[in-house]
Formats: C-alpha cells, structure tokens, sequence
C-alpha cells in the first residue's frame, strides 16, 4: 500500500517545519560566538549566572571550611571525622569546578576572587574549637546550601534543564553530605548542644 500524500493542510505543516529550520539554521550561523547560548535561552541569563556565581561562592568557601576542619581536628575521635571532612572538601571542590564550567558555557566568566567571596557565598566560614563545632558548622552550611539549590531549582524549572540538571546533581550530594554530619554529630560529646 502506498502512503498516502499529504493534502493541502499536510504541505502547509511541511512548510511551516522547514521555515522553522531555516530559521535555526540562520539564527546558528549569525550567532556562532555565543557557543551554547542560543536565541531559544530567552531571558534571564543574568540571573542565571549571578545565581550560579553565588553557588560557586558558597562551594568555594565550604571546600575551604572542610579542608581547615580536615587540619584542625583533634581529639580521640577525630580522625575519621578528619578524613570525612577531606572527603567533601574534595567533592565541593568538583562543585566548583562543574560550576564554574557552566558559567563559561552561559557565556559568563567564573569569579574567583578572594575578594568578596564571602559575600557572595550563602554559607559561612566559621572555624569552629572543637570537633563538635565543626561539624556542627560544616552541617548548618549543607543545611543552608541544600534550601538554596532547591530554591535555584524551582527557579530554573522549565527554563535551563542543563542547569537544573547541574544543580540536582549538586543538591544530591549536599544532602548525603548532611546526613553523613548528622549522624557523626550525634556520636561527638556535646554534639547536639547549642
């Protein structure tokens, strides 16, 4: 059986379809320098990367809180606290660097001055005395980075699923990272106090 050919309204389809690609295709062409950001990003690319150099910010400072507390910790139960801290120094530090990759890709430029990061970044850089207090610290700011990526999320819902994808990627590992503390807060004397 032969298929059947398209009527009028068929050809208009077509037609529609291939102006459509045309159109792709020029935007493509006259566009080349802008690398990933196509006409079809729409609006709200700026925030996009503020909120994205935000998040790298934050990643940067608890990579640097989690290597301090790596080196600081002391006491009888310390080095496996100590080895974990290197552990999600090492993991927020691959944040950055996915992040910061992302911001290149958005056409932005990732800020890593030392200058102002604080500022920037959603968590704190607390030090901390003793064991507890670090890992107290390092979980109040997987706490604070977790609403914020969900917030980050929310926002991009719909608009930029490569960045939502990124930062579900991210938000995942804050979690486990939360609940790893968690759970060693609750073994440390004086853990839960404060």
């Amino acid at each position: 059986m032969k298929p059947a050919l398209p009527g009028a309204e068929g050809h208009a389809v077509l037609d529609a379809a291939q102006a459509d690609t045309e159109r792709l295709r020029s935007q493509a062409r006259a566009h080349v320098a802008d690398g990933a950001v196509t006409a079809g990003y729409g609006p709200g690319r700026s925030e996009v990367l503020a909120r994205l150099d935000a998040a790298l910010a934050t990643e940067l400072v608890c990579m640097l809180r989690y290597r301090r507390h790596h080196f600081m910790a002391r006491g009888p139960q310390a080095r496996p606290v100590a080895d974990e801290f290197l552990v999600h120094a090492e993991q927020e530090q691959q944040h950055a660097d996915w992040l910061a990759a992302r911001i290149v890709q958005l056409g932005g430029e990732p800020d890593f001055a030392p200058q102002g990061l604080l500022q920037r970044s959603h968590a704190q850089y607390i030090e901390g005395v003793t064991l507890a207090d670090m890992v107290r610290e390092n979980l109040v700011a997987e706490r604070i980075a977790i609403d914020s990526y969900r917030g980050f999320i929310a926002m991009l819902e719909g608009h930029d699923p490569t960045t939502r994808r990124l930062i579900e990627n991210i938000l995942a590992v804050e979690e486990e990272h939360a609940d790893e503390l968690a759970g060693l807060l609750a073994g440390l004397p004086d853990g839960y106090a404060h």
